[in-house]
C-alpha cells in the first residue's frame, strides 16, 4: 500500500485505480485527464469484518455486490445492503468498490459534455444547467456556482449511520466523519471531498447502532431498471410505545452532497408515529430547499419519500 501511495502522490498525473467503472468513463469523456493508472485491486484492503467495539468496517476494495451480500450487513444494516442494489446493475456491482463509490463524479450531463459551461469540470466557466434542463437536479445544497445532485446510493444510507471514511496517505492515516467527507459547492464546486492528491481511501466504518437492524432504503426514481434516483430516503427507526424514540434519516437524489435531514430528525423525536408527525418533519426539512421550474417537483416528491419510508418501518411495530 506504501509503495502505491508514494507512486501517485509523487506523480501529478497519476491516479488510482480499482474497480474502474467510473475512472474509465472520466477519462473517455475529457472530464479527467490523468496520464497514469496505478492498478490497488491487489492490496489487501477488502474485508468485511466486526470491530471489538461492535463496529462495522468495510473495506475499500470490497466490491459492492459483496457488501451487499454479507449476511453481516444484510442483518445489522439492511438499508446498506438495498442501496447498494438499488444502486447499479448486477454488472456493475460485481466490478465498482466501496472507495471508489465514495468518489465517483455527479451524472449532471453538463459536466459531462466538454462543450458544456461547468464549474465542476472548469472552475470560473459558469453552470449551464442554472437556466438549462435542470429536472434532475439538486434543490438542497446549491449554490449560484452549481446544482449538480451526488449520485451514490450507498453513501446516503453511510450518511444516515454516521460512518468514517478511513484514509492513508505519505502522512499518516487519518479518518473522516462522513457527513464531512461529503463537500458542498459553495464558491469550489470543484472540490467535492477534502482527500490531496495520493490520499487513499482504506475502509469506511459503520458505528455499532442498534436502530440499524430497523432500517430500510428508498428510492424513486423514472424506471424500475438501474437508474439514478430522482429521490431517496434512507431511513432507521425504533419506536417506544408508538413514539419516536431514534431515527436516522438522509436523502438522496435531491442534493448536491449525501443529505442528513436533521431538521426532519429533530422535528419527529418524541412525536407519535403518525403520517400527520412524518409529513410535518418532511416539509420542515424541505423548507429551505430552492427549485427551478424544471425540478419544482423534487420538493414534494422528496416529502413523498421520507413520508412513505417512515411509514413503512413504523408499520414493523416497536423495536427496543
Amino acid at each position: 500500500m506504501a509503495t502505491a501511495i508514494a507512486t501517485v502522490t509523487a506523480d501529478a498525473g497519476a491516479a488510482y485505480l480499482a474497480g474502474g467503472t467510473t475512472k474509465v468513463d472520466m477519462l473517455r469523456i475529457y472530464a479527467e485527464a490523468s496520464q497514469r493508472l496505478v492498478d490497488i485491486n491487489d492490496l489487501p484492503i477488502d474485508h468485511i469484518e466486526v470491530q471489538p467495539d461492535g463496529a462495522l468496517r468495510i473495506g475499500a476494495m470490497a466490491r459492492m455486490n459483496d457488501v451487499a451480500m454479507a449476511p453481516l450487513v444484510m442483518e445489522r444494516f439492511p438499508v446498506i445492503s438495498e442501496a447498494l442494489v438499488l444502486g447499479a446493475s448486477a454488472q456493475l456491482r460485481n466490478m465498482a468498490s466501496m472507495g471508489g463509490n465514495m468518489l465517483q463524479r455527479t451524472r449532471c450531463t453538463y459536466f459531462r459534455d466538454a462543450e458544456a459551461s461547468c464549474n465542476k469540470r472548469e472552475p470560473g466557466s459558469g453552470c449551464d444547467a442554472l437556466t438549462g434542463v435542470n429536472r434532475g437536479h439538486a434543490v438542497l445544497g446549491t449554490s449560484k456556482h452549481c446544482i449538480a445532485t451526488h449520485p451514490s446510493d450507498v453513501a446516503v444510507a453511510l450518511t444516515a449511520l454516521d460512518a468514517v471514511i478511513h484514509v492513508q496517505n505519505t502522512g499518516g492515516h487519518h479518518a473522516y466523519p462522513i457527513d464531512d467527507f461529503f463537500l458542498l459547492p459553495g464558491g469550489t464546486p470543484q472540490r467535492e471531498h477534502p482527500l490531496n492528491h495520493g490520499d487513499l481511501i482504506t475502509a469506511i466504518e459503520v458505528p455499532a447502532l442498534p436502530v440499524g437492524r430497523n432500517s430500510l432504503y428508498l428510492k424513486v426514481r423514472d424506471r424500475e431498471s438501474y437508474e439514478f434516483a430522482l429521490a431517496s430516503a434512507a431511513c432507521a427507526l425504533r419506536l417506544e410505545n408508538g413514539v419516536v424514540a431514534e431515527v436516522r434519516l438522509a436523502l438522496g437524489g435531491v442534493a448536491t452532497k449525501p443529505w442528513r435531514a436533521r431538521r426532519a430528525e429533530r422535528a419527529l423525536l418524541g412525536q407519535p408515529a403518525t403520517r400527520e408527525s412524518f409529513a410535518r418533519a418532511a416539509a420542515e426539512e424541505m423548507s429551505d430547499a430552492v427549485a427551478r421550474p424544471m425540478n419544482e417537483f423534487k420538493i414534494e416528491l422528496a416529502q413523498r419519500t421520507m413520508v412513505r419510508a417512515l411509514e413503512t418501518l413504523a408499520a414493523r411495530g416497536d423495536v427496543s
